[in-house]
């Protein structure tokens, strides 16, 4: 119906300006006439004369255009039909016009002329050229803009579907370094297992009903963090010292999920997990006005190695980052016996398709 319609007020409005013109062109031979009946003369001979333009605009649209973008027989083959038929519809616009516009609509006022005189025959061509033309262009346009839409969909799928591939990465990797902190206090028989699996069963099901959503309210992403933090208090117990400073002046800003749990992981795994003295994580989180600062400082111990070996958290949460903001730097700072990242966001730069687009 939608189609219907703008077809519709296509022919409308090339047929109100088709007789607008008509009107002055016809008014010295019909000036006996009434303007009324001026304006009817006019829309008689624009309706009649349509009837070529019409046929040809939509032979061409739609047999020779399809045919063309779907390389059905060879394209001098269909270029030649379509010459064929625009030749077939000036014949029939002269016969309309000899025939039915000069006896019947104008009242024999115009003079006759033979059927193929070369300047009415001429005017014939650029008369149907430019309707059927302006009419062809417009759906080559509307082909055009379809196809950057249908790309545009399917680059979204795409990064849909590596976010996804992305968090289903970090996702079992949390959950074996959880699990295997459980195993740790269980063959210690900790009283504080227990508590580690109910704080296990609410971080697992974020991950099951938050985390294939593409934003989250922050505050979700902060008790996250939060209860993740607990956990790995009760497993290194004193010898490990946490602090967390948060500043944030919106619970409501949005947030990809578990943008953040990759850094403060790695931050347990490869640092305080291999230090073999007191340790320490110190995260800093200030978001003012849609923009997060996210700092995380590790001990860790010597390995003599200041090159920075990405785990898979860090390496997914690069991609994720490339993905979902458009405006956003993370260092990474590997010292002899720290490891530190500092992160800053905007959050309210979500990464712009077009932009993703052209980076390819």
């Amino acid at each position: 119906m939608k189609r219907f319609l703008l077809h519709f007020f296509f022919w409308f409005i090339y047929t109100l300006q088709a007789t607008l013109l008509e009107m002055v062109w016809m008014e010295p031979m019909l000036n006996k006439f009434s303007q009324w009946q001026q304006w009817w003369i006019s829309v008689h001979i624009t309706m009649a004369l349509n009837i070529p333009k019409i046929l040809l605009a939509y032979f061409v649209m739609y047999v020779t255009v399809n045919r063309v973008l779907e390389e059905k027989g060879k394209f001098w083959n269909n270029i030649g039909i379509a010459a064929f038929v625009s030749l077939l519809s000036i014949v029939l616009y002269r016969v309309i016009f000899n025939y039915y516009v000069i006896p019947y609509a104008i009242y024999d006022l115009a003079p006759q002329r033979a059927l193929f005189d070369i300047s009415r025959t001429l005017f014939a061509l650029i008369d149907i050229g430019f309707a059927a033309g302006l009419a062809v262009a417009l759906r080559l346009g509307r082909i055009q803009l379809a196809g950057k839409e249908r790309e545009k969909k399917l680059l979204r799928e795409k990064h849909s579907t590596e976010l996804k591939y992305l968090r289903n990465q970090t996702n079992p990797h949390f959950l074996f370094n959880t699990l295997n902190n459980i195993y740790a206090l269980a063959r210690k028989k900790s009283e504080d297992t227990a508590d580690v699996v109910m704080k296990l069963s609410k971080l697992l099901r974020f991950m099951l009903y938050e985390s294939n959503k593409d934003f989250i309210p922050f505050t979700e992403e902060l008790r996250m963090l939060d209860d993740y933090l607990e956990l790995e208090k009760i497993r290194y117990s004193d010898r490990l010292t946490i602090t967390f400073y948060k500043e944030i002046d919106s619970e409501t800003q949005q947030v990809a999920p578990l943008l953040l749990l990759p850094f403060v992981e790695n931050a347990f795994k490869h640092g305080v997990s291999e230090t073999r003295f007191d340790s320490y994580v110190d995260i800093a989180l200030v978001l003012k006005n849609g923009m997060l600062n996210f700092t995380i400082e590790n001990t860790k111990e010597d390995n003599g190695k200041d090159k920075v070996t990405d785990s898979i958290g860090l390496s997914n949460v690069r991609r994720q980052l490339e993905l979902m903001y458009a405006h956003h730097t993370l260092e990474v700072f590997n010292q002899p016996n720290t490891f530190k990242v500092h992160l800053t966001i905007n959050l309210n730069s979500h990464a712009n398709l077009s932009l993703y687009h052209s980076g390819r």
